[in-house]
């Protein structure tokens, strides 16, 4: 079976999947009912992510299986397994922030043993190189990213159109520096995310939920350190791709730190909740975020990849205009609640 037939397939059940998770959500309870800080007004069907997680985890023990991914690589991804079912409780029960994190970690701590640890990173300046000190910040970075995801999850099609762009850049990188494997892996994500964003798009009629926005996140984070150990993208890459995602998040917790708030607890208080309280509008913020992403950020990763020691110096160039745009939109304060 060729590629282009495996992701049309993938794309077909994503779509029919989310559709059934849709019927089915009262049954399964999985609903998401509106409270003070939500974006929405009503009750919305939510665990449409869970096909994405499935599928991309059912790709790859059949690519284990004929042969295109290695044991190692295959017990690697497979942490994501346990983020997915790790989501779809948290989903279904809301599960304790202690809870959470600890399997966050446990998983973390398996992906990173499995692919042996972390390859060095060049800084530009310096190269960090000591094994024990990069598989931990390895494992730190999934458990960050995972929930970094699952935080930028707020509005309709932002998750979903993400996932698709970071996709699409990643196969099209890693395809160019002959990584077949982080290739096959992005085309599943695109095939999958494809499916769920028809039923995500403004005004969505199902949400991500944690089953796919921390699987998702989780999944992006192994396949950027096997990008690594392949020699294909660098960590500089992947943070240009992940721009938006990375600063709205980061500037939105320091600032609710330095506020003296509960920056732990969930809140609708990011540069982009705002500016779709603002706007009125969830399509237009995810519009104008994947501008960003395509005129700004594409060219700036595809660049990084061409040149990785000025990785570094590249991501501060593609971050900046991201943390004043954040600083404008007020992340990580509370601007008013949409009507």
């Amino acid at each position: 079976m060729s590629m282009l037939s495996v992701c049309f397939s993938i794309f077909v059940a994503s779509l029919m999947l989310t559709g059934v998770l849709r019927k089915y959500a009262v049954r399964l309870h999985l609903i998401d009912t509106p409270i003070e800080r939500s974006a929405h007004r009503e009750p919305i069907p939510r665990g449409g992510g869970l096909s994405i997680s499935l599928l991309f985890s059912l790709a790859t023990f059949y690519f284990y299986f004929v042969g295109l991914i290695s044991a190692a690589e295959f017990l690697a991804l497979g942490g994501g397994v346990l983020i997915g079912l790790l989501g779809l409780a948290d989903d279904v029960v809301s599960l304790r922030l202690r809870w959470r994190l600890s399997v966050q970690f446990l998983a973390a701590t398996w992906s990173v043993y499995w692919l042996g640890g972390v390859v060095p990173v060049n800084f530009g300046l310096f190269v960090l190189s000591y094994p024990l000190i990069l598989s931990i910040l390895g494992v730190l970075a999934l458990v960050w990213l995972l929930n970094l995801y699952n935080f930028m999850d707020g509005i309709d099609g932002l998750a979903g159109s993400q996932l698709l762009f970071v996709s699409a850049m990643t196969y099209f990188l890693a395809m160019n520096n002959e990584d077949q494997v982080v290739g096959m892996l992005s085309a599943v994500l695109i095939a999958a995310g494809a499916g769920f964003l028809v039923w995500n798009w403004p005004p969505a009629k199902i949400f991500m939920g944690d089953a796919g926005s921390n699987f998702i996140g989780y999944s992006l984070g192994i396949m950027a350190l096997l990008s690594m150990h392949h020699e294909s993208l660098a960590v500089w890459t992947w943070f240009i791709l992940l721009g938006v995602f990375v600063v709205d998040s980061m500037v939105t917790l320091c600032n609710r730190f330095l506020l003296g708030g509960k920056w732990y607890e969930g809140h609708a208080s990011h540069a982009y909740q705002n500016a779709a309280k603002s706007y009125k509008s969830h399509s237009k913020v995810t519009i104008a975020v994947l501008a960003i992403n395509v005129v700004w950020l594409a060219p700036l990763a595809w660049l990084s990849a061409q040149l990785p020691e000025f990785g570094a110096l590249l991501t501060i160039i593609a971050l900046a205009p991201l943390i004043f745009l954040a600083s404008k939109y007020q992340a990580g304060k509370s601007v008013g609640i949409t009507n």
